[in-house]
């Protein structure tokens, strides 16, 4: 009996979700790039339990999560002690989105992204869409 085509492959890995993330940041405008200023981009694998509570949520149930004070909402001079804006990808529930759907891995990480950018800027939906659809 022959092996399955997919046999041999394994679930792509926190370190290749970085490296997507990386790679579609740093295709980003040039100009949206150094809005974003420090903010960190880290993946797991899910939600925190917390998380989960307060966004009244499933550990596959968000894709993405921005975390900190959005540009639209942060003051002229940053608050002593505040902890960094972040965006987190959940590498678990994008895997389970990209499987069920046609889009690439590296679209659904990029799209994910960008949305989660997004909320650091306070942009529309329609604007988000309008980013993406720049973004190779």
């Amino acid at each position: 009996m022959a092996e399955h085509r997919l046999a041999g492959l394994s679930a792509p890995s926190i370190s290749d979700i970085e490296d997507l993330a990386a790679a579609a940041f740093s295709s980003l405008p040039d100009g949206l790039r150094t809005l974003c200023g420090e903010v960190i981009i880290t993946v797991t694998d899910f939600p925190t339990e917390e998380v989960q509570h307060d966004m009244d949520a499933g550990p596959f149930d968000l894709l993405g999560l921005f975390q900190g004070i959005g540009l639209a909402h942060d003051g002229a001079v940053p608050e002593t002690g505040r902890m960094p804006n972040m965006i987190f990808l959940y590498r678990r529930a994008m895997l389970d989105y990209w499987a069920e759907h046609e889009e690439t891995l590296g679209a659904v990480v990029t799209h994910v992204l960008v949305h989660e950018i997004g909320h650091h800027f306070g942009l529309s939906d329609d604007d988000m869409y309008a980013i993406e659809d720049r973004t190779p």
